[in-house]
């Protein structure tokens, strides 16, 4: 293999490093709020509002239940405005990240929802406002949960970040199709799937790892 191929390998790992972790951060941003609310929102909970969390709900289940490769067209013109333009890195951070607002907001809703409700109600007893049951129970008590799901959200981003390679987002993804496929060049091919299987197991063993360590109930039972 050329130096000038191993220098392309470089470069599209990094943009792909790039648009993953950008998106990533955004989409916690949005994501872990928006979660947050669709899982105290319903009528009687923490923050009953349930028309809202009704209309969100159909927003978020609208939005994911979309092709990856169909959203990533169909919002050419807002991406177009967002970015400046339709094609590279930087525009495809655009429908990466609204790829990954709705998912990440239904696992964090799915790990909320696993904690214990007699702790929630504990804390009601005590005189906790909702604010504070948030912070100081629900939180804490899903974080590894959150953690997993998180890290979830980054592994399928690694293969997301490779489709929008497709429609001209660069990165492994665009590498790929381009010597892998278009100029018959499997071996380019191999590597850049290699290179994806090491960052997805990086990814998910460091989660693991995190969850793990921000688990209480694996600490306490670990302590005894």
């Amino acid at each position: 293999m050329s130096a000038n191929l191993i220098n392309l390998l470089i470069e599209a790992t990094g943009q792909t490093l790039y648009m993953v972790a950008i998106s990533a951060i955004l989409g916690t941003v949005f994501g872990l709020p928006l979660g947050l609310f669709l899982a105290t929102s319903q009528r009687g909970e923490l923050l009953s509002a349930p028309w809202v969390n009704k209309i969100l709900g159909l927003v978020v289940n609208a939005t994911r239940s979309v092709p990856f490769i169909i959203l990533v067209v169909a919002i050419i013109p807002f991406t177009r405005m967002v970015a400046g333009t339709s094609i590279g890195t930087t525009a495809a951070v655009v429908p990466l990240t609204i790829a990954t607002v709705p998912f990440i907001a239904r696992l964090v809703e799915n790990a909320i929802r696993e904690v214990d409700s007699g702790l929630i109600e504990a804390a009601r007893a005590m005189g906790a406002t909702p604010v504070q049951i948030i912070r100081k129970v629900l939180l804490p008590e899903a974080l590894p949960g959150i953690t997993l799901g998180l890290t979830l959200a980054i592994v399928s981003l690694i293969g997301y970040s490779a489709m929008v390679g497709a429609v001209g987002g660069e990165g492994l993804g665009d590498l790929g199709i381009r010597y892998g496929y278009q100029r018959f060049m499997p071996d380019v091919m191999a590597i850049v799937v290699i290179i994806l299987i090491v960052l997805v197991q990086l990814v998910q063993s460091i989660g693991e790892r995190i969850a793990t360590a921000v688990d209480k109930r694996a600490t306490k039972s670990g302590g005894q």
